[in-house]
């Protein structure tokens, strides 16, 4: 059968895993147009294992217009992008399958151009893959048809290998040693929720031999660390870290704090940290605003907790419960160990396969 073309920016390290398991069940040409990512992640190190191309979004409407592939699967990201690879897909007859992470659409002036255009991309798609329940349900909301889910993943195997080191930074908290470590992982951005989260730390005024708030991707220019009353000098921040790192971090670490907000420009799509410190057997705190939450990875009182976004009390009230209950961080570490293994990268392929078996175009017989 023809290969399949994956129209999408890039390839981080944290998806190469996913594609190569996409290529192994369906056959698929990757067709990489670059531009700015919201999401981050380390670029893949080596040379990518499936077959790509790096192309100007402009090339995209001749590439899907031709007649080498069976299937165009596109991302929503990039604009003209998006419309290139739209345009040459319909004036080439080929199925179009639309890839959709947003849950709510930005309220910038110029997203507010794309508005109409996206929805009209939702109801003309033959199949949309979503990056969980809450999104399918934003989808089908503006006209889509034929949702399929292709869970967020990460490697799993990686993420929860046996015998880490332990961390070996020096700004790593040790003396006192803190009873239980709280960790936020992410950009300094205003839609990371790092201001809510310092404030609601500094509302929940534990004792530094009790608990301690590691900061990992944010240096000390982002958070003042002085003058907070109870609790300030807690705060530990890691700056940049690598993969092996992080691991590393995280397993020493209790509970994952992930305290996103809405912006206008912006809505967290899921928060891969979850899924990573899942795997290491960390209780997870998340806003409401946080797509793992939403789409079902986070269960509020069962793998985790789950506070309104933007309110600095109630995450300290969530922030002071974990520390004063071992029992309960450890039932919903387990609970979340357990959950985040069905999130993986071949379930992430499978949602994708499903997508072209509606069309009767997988490889597979399902």
């Amino acid at each position: 059968m023809k290969p399949v073309l994956f129209v999408t920016g890039h390839a981080p390290a944290y998806r190469v895993g996913a594609f190569a398991r996409l290529h192994e069940l369906e056959g698929i040409q990757l067709a990489l147009f670059g531009g700015p990512s919201k999401h981050g992640g380390a670029a893949f190190a080596g040379e990518l294992p499936f077959p790509h191309r790096r192309v100007r979004p402009i090339e995209l409407g001749a590439l899907a217009r031709g007649s080498r592939y069976r299937a165009v699967i596109c991302s929503t990201g990039g604009r003209l992008a998006l419309l290139s690879t739209w345009a040459g897909a319909r004036r080439g007859h080929a199925p179009l399958i639309l890839w959709a992470s947003l849950w709510a659409h930005p309220r910038s002036g110029a997203h507010a151009l794309s508005y109409l255009p996206l929805r009209r991309l939702y109801r003309s798609a033959d199949a949309v893959v979503t990056y969980g329940p809450h999104v399918s349900a934003y989808v089908s909301a503006r006209g889509a048809r034929n949702v399929h889910i292709a869970p967020q993943s990460v490697d799993n195997d990686f993420w929860s290998a046996p015998d880490v080191a332990p961390p070996r930074m020096s700004s790593w908290p040790t003396e006192p040693e803190p009873e239980v470590r709280f960790l936020f992982v992410g950009r300094p951005a205003p839609e990371k929720g790092l201001a809510v989260l310092t404030a609601a730390w500094r509302g929940a005024a534990l004792a530094p031999r009790k608990a301690a708030l590691v900061l990992a991707g944010v240096d000390t220019r982002s958070v003042p660390l002085d003058g907070g009353g109870a609790g300030a000098s807690r705060i530990v921040c890691l700056g940049a870290i690598g993969r092996e790192e992080l691991r590393e971090v995280y397993a020493a670490s209790d509970v994952l704090v992930v305290p996103s907000i809405a912006t206008r420009t912006f809505r967290e799509p899921w928060g891969l940290v979850v899924n990573e410190a899942m795997n290491r057997g960390l209780a997870v705190i998340a806003t409401d605003a946080v797509g793992a939450a939403a789409g079902g990875l986070v269960r509020d009182g069962q793998s985790g907790l789950i506070v309104p976004a933007g309110d600095p009390l109630a995450l300290a009230e969530a922030i002071t419960r974990l520390a004063q209950d071992a029992s309960l961080r450890t039932r919903l570490g387990a609970a979340g160990a357990n959950d985040v293994r069905a999130y993986s990268h071949d379930a992430w392929a499978e949602g994708f396969s499903r997508a072209l078996s509606s069309l009767g175009l997988s490889r597979r017989r399902w």
